[in-house]
């Protein structure tokens, strides 16, 4: 972030909001929640899901490194188990008419791209190269959140609902 925050309209996610989606529920009807938590209450007791490592490595852009609007750093180590996390929630929660995710690709979304000139563009693309194969740290995870997302004039508040520890 610190390489990247004077170049274009780039708007820095502030590090305590730096977080990895699993699944996007949008505006979720307040019926749908206490369902919503049983579901993840049972995935995250299934003897499947254990703690583990997370070793955040690369970074990279969304859509394209030709039409950057997203900046992320991308899962190495646990890449596996997050992806079959994601996919069991993925599953049991089409039973309450979300529909699946049709990519997912885990990573922890960084900064968001509104503008660039050529010369930022350039910059901006040498610094996702010199970080094509950096390795930021691990650390471990014990469990996953349920969480609210307020928009407001000054970017997203976030509050958890509720959390889930694996078992």
């Amino acid at each position: 972030q610190d390489r990247i925050k004077n170049l274009g309209k780039i708007k820095l996610v502030e590090r305590e909001n730096i977080h990895l989606t699993l699944k996007f529920l949008g505006e979720a009807d307040g019926n749908k929640i206490d369902d919503i938590i049983k579901i993840l209450d049972s995935i995250s007791k299934n003897k499947k899901n254990k703690k583990f490592k997370i070793n955040l490595c690369c970074v990279g852009a969304f859509p394209d490194e030709n039409y950057i609007k997203i900046l992320w750093v991308g899962v190495f180590d646990g890449s596996e188990e997050i992806l079959n996390l994601q996919q069991q929630i993925d599953t049991q929660l089409e039973s309450l008419k979300f529909k699946k995710e049709k990519r997912f690709h885990p990573h922890f979304t960084i900064a968001r791209v509104s503008f660039l000139n050529p010369g930022d563009k350039k910059e901006l693309r040498q610094v996702l190269k010199e970080n094509s194969n950096t390795c930021f740290g691990e650390f471990e995870t014990c469990g996953f959140d349920i969480i609210k997302s307020e928009l407001t004039s000054s970017g997203p508040v976030y509050s958890v609902i509720k959390k889930f520890e694996f078992k």
